[in-house]
């Protein structure tokens, strides 16, 4: 699947970091904008729709986590957030504001790309199964998969790109126990499996899944992984 010329916007107020980010990617064919800081950040999304946003935390205006705030409110679109410390609260924030993955600086544009290209083929792969199967039902849990909303017992929520694409997998396997590893591979399209990073993230997302539909939505199978509790 080609993915070239889809539209990129790189958030980063490090002009050299933001120019050799911008370089790797235009050289893999994709459209790409850059924004030094949170406003113009946030007018770019509005502007020019772009299919991914590389995300700095650091930035003037106001910061990375506030402008992810204000894209997902607006519409989802994928995020990879980027942050100078490998503190584990900036992660979580992170993820919780609606980001779909992170990467610690320094990074290579190697590792930055693969990740670019993991997040556009997920999003891709959903809209096909979109398209395929347009609505689960399980008890009280409704997925509109066609126009990318939830809703349980009537109540809507608002869920990020990935956190739709989580609950999917689980609601398309309702009761079986999905290990970490298998949601990193079939969710997030990594290839490299059961690191601390990839273990925190899908946490994270769980957690965000509990909060928005119910700490009873999916069980954590100790040691294993999760399983959705909801069903017919």
């Amino acid at each position: 699947m080609e993915l070239g010329g889809r539209r990129v916007l790189v958030v980063e107020d490090d002009l050299t970091i933001a120019e050799s980010i911008s370089a790797r990617l235009r050289a893999e064919g994709f459209a790409v904008e850059v924004a030094h800081d949170g406003p113009a950040a946030v007018a770019a999304d509005v502007d020019g729709e772009p299919d991914l946003v590389v995300l700095d935390v650091m930035l003037p205006g106001f910061d990375g986590l506030e402008v992810c705030r204000r894209i997902q409110a607006r519409r989802p679109v994928p995020v990879l957030m980027l942050t100078a410390r490998a503190d584990e609260t900036d992660m979580l924030v992170g993820l919780g504001v609606g980001a779909d993955d992170y990467l610690t600086k320094p990074f290579s544009m190697r590792v930055l790309s693969a990740r670019v290209h993991a997040l556009l083929r997920r999003v891709e792969r959903s809209a096909l199964l979109g398209a395929a199967e347009a609505r689960i039902v399980l008890g009280d849990l409704e997925i509109d998969i066609e126009r990318r909303r939830v809703a349980r017992g009537g109540i809507p929520a608002q869920l990020t790109p990935i956190e739709f694409d989580l609950l999917v997998h689980f609601a398309r396997r309702p009761r079986a126990v999905q290990p970490r590893e298998r949601l990193l591979s079939e969710v997030w399209d990594w290839d490299a499996h059961g690191t601390a990073s990839g273990t925190r993230a899908v946490d994270s997302h769980i957690k965000a899944l509990r909060r928005k539909l119910g700490a009873d939505l999916i069980r954590t199978v100790h040691g294993v992984g999760y399983a959705l509790e909801v069903g017919p």
